[in-house]
Order: C-alpha cells, then structure tokens, then sequence
C-alpha cells in the first residue's frame, strides 16, 4: 500500500516548471512579459494498480472526498469546512482549530460556526450572519453568540449600519435591530403595487348628486377621510409606528434592492413582470416516480427571447421621496450597436439597413462567478456606484449617483465589439476614500483599475495574464488577487497596493489555488489542487514566503494506488493567430521520445461549456475523462486535451475569436492539434477520433460535419446541435439574437452542416437535460435520416440531466465511447 504522505511529497517535490521566467515583483516598473514554456513537466505516474473503465466511471466517493465551502472562522484562527458523507449526498461540518486536527461539528452546533458571507463591524468587534434564516451576532473576543431573530422568515442581506445597528432584509422589508437590545424596527417596506389612492372624490354628474341629496353618503365619504387624515398625522406626530412605505408600481417584480449604510437611502431596482417560459417549454420526463409522462418546465430558448430594461429607483428615506434614475447621461446608452450586424443579414435578404438612434434596453449587469453585489457603496454611504450593462451584451457601464440632481454620473464605460465578458467584473469602493476599483477587459486581458470620482483612471496590473478575485484590505494598503501570471495554466495568489502599484506574489505552490483572507487579514486559506491530485485546503500566513501548512488530507489510498498517466502541458503551434494553443498530451505507456516505426492512434477531447480551461495545472473537473484518458494511453493511444480558442484563461481576444462564427477557430486550433500530434507524437492523421460533451459535443459535430476528413469517429455527448434552441444569457452573446443575426445561427449551428458527415458519429443524448435539450438530438437525428446518412448511432439516457449522476449512466456512455474508437481507429 502506498501511503499518501510519501506520495504528496514526491508530487510537490516533482510538480516544476522548465523555461519560465521569474516575475519581478519588487518595483512599480513595467513588468516583463512572461514567455511560457513549451512544455511544462508534470508529476512522475504513480501507483501500481491499472485503471479500468468500471473504476473511473464508479461514484467519485472512491476517490476520497475533498473539503467543500471552507471559510474562516470569527476568530482568524479557525477554518470551518464541509465533506461529503460516503454513499451518501449528506455533508457533514467540521472545524480545524489552529492547524490542528479537523474536528466534526454537531447538528446542535451548526449555528455557532459563522458562515461565509458573515459581516463585520467597523470597530471588528462582531460578526454577524445568518442560520437557516435566522440572525446571530458574536462578540469575536469571548465568542459569546446572541440569536437575534428567531423565526421562520428567511433574514437576508445582513449589513452593520454606521450606528452599529444591523440591517436586514425579509421578503420586500428592510429591517434594522439593535445588537445589544436585541430591538427591531421596520425602516422600509416595498410595494409591487401602485400607491393606494384613498377616498376618492366623487366624480361626474351622478356621483356628485348623490353626494349632495342624500346625507348618509356625504356623511361616510367624510368619516372615511377624516380616519385618513388621523392616521396620517399619527404617523407623523408618532414616532413609535413604522412609516416608510414605497410602492414600485404594479407588474413589477423586484430584481435587487441595496440600503445605504447610512439607513437613509435604497437603489432599488425593478423590471416588467413577465414570464420568462412560454406554456410550450415543458420536457418530458418518462420514468417519473408514479409512472406518468411528467412534463417538467424547461426554460425559454434564445429564439424566443425579448429584449428587457429595468428600472433604478432611488429612494431617499428620510425625505420619502423616490425618483427613477435615466440612463440618458450613460455614454452610448442610444448607439445602434449592432447596425453592421443588421445592415449585413439585411443585405442577405436583398434589403438596406440604416442606423437609428434610440435608447437601448439596460439592466443590471449579472456576473457568473459573483458573490457580491451589482450595487456597492461606499463605507459612509455618500456615495453608490451601479454596474449596469445593455441587453445587447456589447457594452458595461460604471455609474455613481448625484443625489442632489437624482442622475447616474458615469465612471467607466467598456464597450466591447463582440461581447463584454460575464466574468472578471468585480468592482467596489476603496475603504476610505471616495475611489473605485474593478476589473476591466480593456487591455485585452482582465486586469485591475483604480479611478477617483472626478479623476482618470488608473491601471494597477498588466500583462498577458487574467486578473480575477478581488478582496481589498481595511486599509486600502492590499488588493489581493488570484492569476496566472507564470504561465497560463498555473494560478497563483498575489496582492497590489492600490497606492504604488507594486506587486507581491504570496504563493508558490504550482497548481490551481484559490484564496480566502481572514477576517484579521493575518492569514490566507489556500484551497489548491495539482494535475495529480485533487483539492486540499492549507493555510499560509499574507505575506511573501511565507510557509504553508496543509490542514486537510482526504484523497484514498485507493486512489493513489491506480497506476494513472500524467498529462504533459504543451504549446501547439497555431496557424491563425500568434498564440500558442496550450493542450494537455497524454504519452503512451510505452511511448519512447522520437520513436520511429508504426504509427500511433490518437483522440482528441473538446472540453464543454466553451469558456472553461481544462489545460491547467490543477485537478479537474474532468476526473473521469482523465482517468479513461490514461486508460487510453495505458492502450497505446495519444490523447490531446485543447484548449482551443474561445476558452478562459488567455485574454479577450481568445475568449471573442468565436463570435459569429461558433465552431470554426475551434475545429481549426484541434487540426492544429492533429498536425501537431503527427509531427511530435508519431501519430497516423488517418486513426485520430474526437470526443467531448455540451460544447464539446456540439464541436464534435462541426469537426465531423465541416472537416470530414480530420477524424475518423468522433462522439458526441448531450451537444448542442441548433444554438436558437439554446439559452438567452449564453447564446446571445456570442451569436447576437437569432431575429437580429440569423447570419450568425446558420453558420454557426450543427443542423445547417450535417450533409458533410462521411465518417462514424455516436450521439449520447439525456432524456431529462434541462440545459441542453434532449429535442436537440430529436431534430438533428430527423435530418441525419432525412440526408439518408448511415454512419451514425445515437443512445439515450431516459432519467439523466445534463451531468450524468448515476455510475451506470457514465460506463455505459464510455463503453461506447471506448467501443467506438476500438473499432474505428
């Protein structure tokens, strides 16, 4: 049996990188630029035991269960974090006391841990959060804990105000309560309605005759506005009744509300209630727990998308006055955008498109990665700023509010021809002054930006490198961050003082690490991975050099002990574009660096949702392709993991290359990969097959649809096969809306292609995914038998969502897939 701390310690000790340089950190000066290594070595293989297909597709529980949803602790010296249960979905808490053993929390005891999003007063003297709801304050030096709501209404948006006091929100009502009382007040309560009107005054010739002949009426017409009047001056005589109401206008719904921490004012924001399904969008469900059809709803395709605008509110409390804020001082907030786009799909139907000019739909902006707030304010509440972004996908703004005017003051503008990224988009206030940081694209990569209110903008990082996870220092001395500055496939932890710009680099640990600072700011919580190994967490103290310890050690001896194949990190040459496409390569077992003779088969994967790095140096979420991918070069295959352009990690201009045209840079960077793997490899071009699922699934289509000859199988698993099928919030950023470019859905759509199949295609497809459409495969399938094409075979999985959950589900895909390639390669 191997043991595991033999085995970590041969994988840290072995994990380097050949040929990178070192980035000075030292001074403000302009950095060098980073030149990656061609090829970056990996772990050596370990374990003994061969792999087989029916233990990588087993339940992952056998691989050991990683900690989950680690946050610090109140006290800066404890970490609290979640496993799994084995066999079962249950996780169970434990806390690890400094650096000691982890130790279980009891059910009773779940409430007294904190939580993740815990707040903080100013003088840091509590802590504050929520439990199943309900509220609890602790004093950080004695760990005493009060529970100051006990209810089952669910508390939310917990903020200490500037009197100590503690804001929160139920349902549409903001409360305030008294950390030491334990007192609660309403301070405002929302209205999706239109203000009460109250007695009205008889109107038109009847009802003012009735008024005037017969007292009775007269009479309770005015005992209904006296009782109005006597209301209205007790609340305002009475300081002991709640009396903050705004009513935001029938229809509505409420997209996001923010208090100041003043307590004085709200941003409020709103939109037209509409349902966001039609009575069609339903999927049907066929082995459902009573043994009828079940038709599930689904959501709404792109296709029937309509453009959408919100409204901002503020609402000053302290006067009872609410205004809504235009977007008319928003620089481009009327720009035809996307006039190119129309005059060229006009031009195709023979007609002339012409730029108009006219307020485009905004809203909130909606970050994928976020846990923060589209509103920020400032930490005396004299200032907000708002991101806002248009329905188009091609603009974000920054605004702060005048409210002596009640108007948006624009900040920052990022307009972006493609689209502007649903990532890297963090922003906020410096802690004490009125200055905003955020992440912006601008430069082509995702770096990070400082900007007084009545100044110009500042850049605080360049580079060929993203920029992402923010957490600002108390005393604006530190932004820390996570990037990839060494090479693009490693992800270190650094920070950036906002007033020099000099940088220091706080983690060496060569992998995928993420980042907590503790409430103290003494310490980081790093959660880090390998190419080898899965997640651990371990703590290091913020500073440079610091050393690092490892708190948690989950990964079976089970695990260990399978003889798996580590994957190379190369740089393929790319025809298009001066970049490299980095790939993972998985060398055969017996594979000999220049080795002459017969000629190797090869597979190539294709990663799914697009905007995902894969080639990088920590676990992935990959691990059972990993595992079947060793299995295959255990077999003599060379497998190739791409991340061809359009993934994350490698710039704007990488992430864009698709737009309009999904499908074509990506099947050009894997033939790339295939001349690639012919010339370094010993691969026969004649025996590569290609395989991936969702976006690699529909990738998969277009290399055997549009490059017939570049594989010779190729599966495709739960794929996109027509993009207006697809959702709203992914498809019409990179494709525009089908009404709008139907150039773009045509070009870029498998089912317009299928006519180009020449060689074996395995579709999988689930039955219940909600994401991508089982109707997909059903259309595509019609048109492959409409073509008369013999070459293909489809399977289904009737109780499957998009990610498969059961074991048996996963082999018998892989068996298929394994199958496929045994048979064609």
């Amino acid at each position: 049996m191997i043991k595991q701390s033999i085995i970590s310690a041969a994988i840290a000790s072995s994990l380097l990188l050949t040929g990178c340089q070192t980035t000075n950190h030292s001074s403000n000066k302009v950095q060098p630029q980073i030149t990656p290594a061609t090829v970056v070595t990996t772990p050596v293989d370990f374990g003994g035991e061969k792999i087989t297909l029916e233990q990588a597709m087993a339940h992952p529980d056998w691989l050991g269960r990683s900690p989950q949803s680690a946050f610090w602790a109140a006290d800066s010296n404890t970490v609290v974090f979640k496993q799994k249960q084995e066999g079962t979905d249950l996780k169970d808490t434990f806390i690890v006391a400094n650096n000691s053993a982890p130790v279980p929390v009891t059910l009773a005891e779940l409430h007294s841990i904190g939580a993740d999003n815990a707040i903080y007063s100013d003088n840091a003297k509590h802590q504050a959060y929520t439990f199943k709801g309900n509220i609890f304050v602790k004093a950080i030096s004695s760990g005493e804990i009060k529970q100051l709501t006990f209810s089952s209404e669910s508390a939310s948006q917990l903020k200490f105000l500037l009197t100590g006091d503690i804001a929160y929100r139920v349902g549409n009502t903001f409360y305030t309560v008294n950390v030491n009382t334990g007192q609660s007040k309403e301070l405002v309560k929302l209205h999706l309605d239109d203000a009460p009107k109250g007695t009205l005054e008889p109107k038109g010739y009847i009802a003012q005759e009735q008024h005037n002949l017969i007292q009775y009426v007269a009479l309770q017409h005015k005992n209904s506005k006296d009782k109005e009047q006597r209301l209205e001056q007790l609340k305002q005589q009475n300081t002991t009744i709640a009396n903050s109401h705004f009513y935001l206008g029938k229809d509505k719904y409420l997209v996001s509300a923010s208090l100041s921490p003043a307590g004085d004012k709200l941003i409020v924001v709103t939109a037209n209630n509409a349902d966001w399904r039609a009575a069609t969008d339903i999927m049907p469900n066929y082995v459902s727990q009573n043994g009828d059809i079940d038709p599930v709803k689904a959501r709404r395709r792109v296709a029937q998308a309509q453009a959408t605008s919100s409204d901002v509110l503020l609402l000053d409390l302290a006067r009872n006055n609410q205004v809504t804020l235009s977007y008319n001082s928003l620089p481009g907030f009327d720009e035809d955008v996307l006039a190119a786009v129309k005059a060229e799909n006009a031009k195709a139907l023979g007609e002339t498109y012409k730029a108009v000019k006219a307020p485009r739909a905004i809203n909130l902006i909606s970050d994928w990665g976020w846990d923060q707030s589209a509103i920020q304010w400032n930490q005396s509440g004299t200032e907000v700023a708002v991101m806002l972004e248009a329905w188009d996908n091609k603009d974000r703004w920054i605004a702060t509010v005048d409210f002596d005017a009640d108007k948006f003051v624009p900040q920052h503008r990022l307009h972006d021809d493609a689209w502007v990224n649903y990532t890297y988009n963090d922003f906020g206030w410096l802690n004490n002054s009125d200055t905003l940081y955020y992440l912006s694209e601008e430069s082509g990569y995702s770096h990070i930006y400082i900007k007084p209110l009545s100044g110009k903008s500042k850049q605080l990082t360049s580079g060929n490198y993203v920029v992402s996870h923010l957490t600002l220092s108390k005393d604006d001395s530190a932004i820390y961050f996570k990037a990839n500055i060494e090479h693009p496939g490693l992800y270190e932890i650094y920070r950036v003082d906002p007033n020099t710009g000099v940088k220091e680099t706080l983690t060496d640990l060569n992998g995928m690490t993420d980042y907590s600072l503790s409430p103290d700011e003494s310490k980081l919580l790093l959660n880090h991975s390998k190419i080898m190994m899965p997640n651990e967490l371990y703590v290091a103290d913020a500073k440079t050099n610091a050393q690092v310890t490892r708190l948690t050690n989950t990964v079976s001896d089970a695990f260990l002990n399978k003889k798996l194949i580590a994957p190379k990190i190369v740089a393929v040459p790319s025809s298009h574009t001066e970049q490299p496409v980095y790939a993972k390569v998985y060398y055969p077992a017996d594979y000999v660096e220049g080795e002459v003779g017969k000629k190797r088969k090869a597979v190539i994967f294709n990663h799914g949702a697009g905007y995902l790095q894969n080639s990088h140096m920590g676990w992935s979420g990959y691990f059972r392709e990993f595992m079947f991918h060793s299995l295959l070069a255990s077999e003599g295959y060379v497998v190739m993991d791409m991340d061809y352009r359009a993934s994350k990690g490698y710039g704007r201009d990488w992430r864009t290359a698709i737009y309009r045209q999904m499908g074509k840079p990506e099947i050009e960077d894997l033939a790339d990969g295939v001349k690639w793997m012919a010339e370094h490899a010993n691969v026969d071009t004649n025996a590569v097959g290609t395989y991936g699922g969702s976006y690699g699934g529909f990738m998969t289509f277009m290399a055997l649809f549009t490059q017939p000859d570049l594989f010779q199988a190729g599966a495709a698993l739960r794929p996109v096969t027509d993009w207006a099928y697809y959702n709203t919030p992914y498809t019409s950023n990179i494709l525009n809306h089908p009404d709008v470019d139907p150039i773009a859905y045509r070009r870029s759509s498998p089912i317009y292609h299928a006519e180009g199949l020449k060689n074996d295609l395995l579709i999988n497809a689930p039955m219940i995914d909600d994401n991508v459409f089982f109707q997909d495969v059903v259309r595509l399938v019609q048109r492959l038998i409409e073509l008369e094409k013999q070459d293909f075979e489809t399977a289904i999985y009737p109780v499957e969502p998009h990610g498969f959950v059961q074991p048996s589900s996963w082999l018998d895909e892989y068996r298929r897939i394994y199958k496929l390639f045994k048979e064609n390669l």
